[in-house]
């Protein structure tokens, strides 16, 4: 399965967050990668719906929304109504995982779940049958441009292997510290979506990083 590359949005030049956005889409991303942090779940505030809706006017390009939130449930309807095409929370967030999940479905946008480090991945297991995708954090949420952290590429095996053994069409993205030194190793690992912000956005020349991760 080919590789998917979801730039961060939040590694942007908010002063033209819709050219940027536009610059990564014209790079050929394949969708654009939201995290909504409240600074509670996270001790970082980043933005909410209404960013969301408004990069939606701007583009075309698929809307990969991240929830790092507390309490999830509570805001669901507000991003399926602002534009996401995928929304995601995570599962250390919510007592309401499962309902979470199926309420995405039912609204037509496709339903994640996301899994910081230190959370075992049976929480994942269990909610697998759910799933349209899985984040698995190589860093600790809240903060860009941390270093990847190594034993997520085994964690990201195992996983894919829980996937496969119940044949599941459930896509694995990562989510943090992805640079050129480790992507096919992640790849390699199972990840077919990459989130990446300042080595996509610091690029001089995007559409070449993306052709990079296009043929892993």
């Amino acid at each position: 399965m080919a590789v998917k590359t979801a730039p961060s949005i939040l590694s942007g030049d908010f002063s033209k967050l819709g050219a940027e956005v536009l610059r990564m889409e014209k790079a050929g991303a394949d969708m654009i990668h939201c995290d909504v942090m409240d600074g509670m779940f996270v001790p970082n505030l980043t933005f909410g719906q209404k960013t969301i809706a408004d990069i939606k006017k701007c583009t075309r390009i698929t809307l990969d929304v991240h929830l790092m939130i507390d309490a999830p449930e509570r805001y669901l309807d507000k991003f399926i109504e602002a534009g996401a095409d995928r929304l995601a929370f995570h599962i250390e967030a919510t007592d309401f995982a499962r309902e979470n999940l199926t309420r995405i479905k039912v609204s037509g946008v496709k339903a994640g779940i996301a899994i910081s480090p230190d959370t075992p991945l049976e929480k994942a297991f269990a909610l697998l049958d759910y799933c349209n995708f899985v984040i698995v954090m190589g860093v600790y949420p809240g903060f860009g441009g941390q270093k990847y952290i190594p034993r997520t590429t085994d964690r990201i095996k195992k996983l894919a292997a829980e996937i496969k053994r119940r044949d599941l069409d459930v896509e694995i993205e990562i989510d943090g510290g992805v640079i050129g030194d480790n992507m096919k190793e992640i790849a390699d690992a199972g990840a077919t979506v990459m989130v990446s912000g300042n080595y996509l956005f610091g690029a001089e020349n995007p559409s070449k990083v993306i052709e990079k991760f296009k043929a892993l």
